[in-house]
């Protein structure tokens, strides 16, 4: 007998487990401290192969790599309760943040979803492209 198939067809396989985000470096040393200093984030390990950081309730994998092209689109988004305070303390860190001609953004770099979310990205030492987001 056959069971159910397509989305929701195993509920609860992976609902409880941690999540690991992965992105790549080539700058391992700016990578650290872009992270650790730049964001705050708590590195929490570093070897030959990987940098490591608490970020919520998992973990930021930093993968070094000899060589990295990043990917067109972002890789990793950041929700925050104040987008506008977090803004604020992103460019007093030195972080530039993207502009996209396609997006219409508030002169602070701010877009505004259909849906009330707010979102504005800006880039790591490699050029992954990531993001603040406050929900509506």
């Amino acid at each position: 007998m056959a069971g159910p198939t397509g989305p929701g067809s195993k509920p609860g396989l992976l609902t409880e487990a941690g999540l690991q985000a992965i992105i790549g470096t080539a700058k391992a040393d700016a990578a650290r401290a872009f992270y650790a200093d730049t964001l705050g984030l708590e590195l929490i390990g570093d070897d030959m192969f990987a940098l490591l950081f608490k970020i919520g309730g998992g973990v930021l994998r930093i993968a070094k790599m000899p060589a990295y092209a990043p990917s067109p689109h972002a890789v990793l988004g950041f929700e925050v309760s104040d987008i506008e305070a977090t803004r604020t303390a992103l460019v007093a860190e030195g972080v530039a943040l993207e502009r996209f001609p396609f997006i219409p953004q508030d002169a602070n770099g701010v877009w505004t979803a259909p849906d009330g979310m707010k979102v504005a990205w800006f880039r790591d030492p490699d050029l992954n492209l990531l993001s603040i987001m406050q929900r509506g």
